[in-house]
């Protein structure tokens, strides 16, 4: 068994000091993750092995807390990640940069939530009054990628949660104003709920619904994933949560739906429903 220390081995730097978090990409027959550092942000692995096969060549950015997104734009395959310098593109062949924006004047303490690709379009966001952006990419006609910035708001500021593209639209919890719902294109507000209505949440969507785990409370409340308004549909609080979290901690696992079941993790304790009917389950 071959193992590699993000640090030791590879010269990783994180853009502060709490833990890597990222879950590292799997793409065909290599590995993929984000050390950070300046001997290249990126680093791919054989997947069998653990040799280095090539490290991020024109940005050694420090790593954020995001994981890496693949996106295919006019038939250039790459890597998309967040970086302490701002989101960035990599070939998967040999890490070299394709593209690279700053977007904001600067990503403060912790970016976390991963980047939503839409197309020739990427999204992303991070709180410490970072806010979020659009770009847009466009192929080269050699190869390559042009990318410009369509626009930076302090609408969505995500801490923890992520955010989920519906639609035409992304939803997140924005850090001090709550759930809101911002049209992708254009970056206006469509709703906002603030956590009067429903307290920072993870998020996932299933069935035209968002599914809102509770950092605080661990309490679930479904939403209806409408530009219309927030319309909530139900909720639930999870039956028991760990003694094991700090004080200062939360939950912050995000919410999984699988076969038509709901996931939520509370550190060492795990709940399963059912999100299925009573005909669906043959009952």
């Amino acid at each position: 068994m071959s193992q590699k220390s993000l640090t030791k081995d590879l010269g990783g730097k994180l853009m502060s000091g709490w833990g890597y978090s990222e879950s590292p990409l799997v793409d065909g027959d290599q590995i993929v993750c984000s050390p950070g550092g300046e001997k290249g942000t990126l680093a791919a692995l054989d997947k069998k092995t653990g040799q280095v096969r090539w490290r991020s060549s024109g940005l050694g950015a420090a790593a954020t807390y995001s994981s890496i997104v693949v996106a295919d734009v006019g038939g250039v395959r790459h890597y998309v990640q967040v970086t302490k310098d701002g989101p960035a593109g990599f070939a998967p062949k040999d890490g070299k940069v394709l593209w690279h924006e700053t977007v904001v004047d600067e990503w403060r303490t912790a970016t976390i939530p991963t980047p939503i690709v839409h197309g020739d379009l990427v999204y992303v966001t991070a709180a410490y009054d970072d806010g979020c952006g659009l770009i847009k990419l466009t192929p080269d006609g050699r190869g390559g990628l042009k990318s410009e910035v369509v626009y930076a708001k302090q609408v969505i500021a995500n801490k923890h949660g992520g955010g989920i593209l519906v639609g035409d639209y992304v939803y997140g919890d924005s850090d001090g104003k709550g759930l809101t719902c911002q049209e992708l294109t254009t970056g206006k507000v469509a709703w906002t709920a603030d956590h009067r209505k429903l307290e920072q949440s993870s998020l996932v969507a299933a069935g035209g619904h968002l599914y809102c785990y509770g950092q605080r409370t661990g309490a679930l409340v479904c939403v209806e994933a409408t530009p219309r308004g927030y319309a909530e549909t139900g909720r639930f609080t999870i039956p028991k949560q760990t003694t094991r979290r700090s004080p200062s901690g939360g939950i912050w696992t995000h919410p999984v739906i699988a076969e038509g079941k709901l996931f939520l993790r509370d550190q060492e304790i795990l709940f399963c429903f059912d999100l299925r009917d009573a005909r669906e389950r043959g009952e």
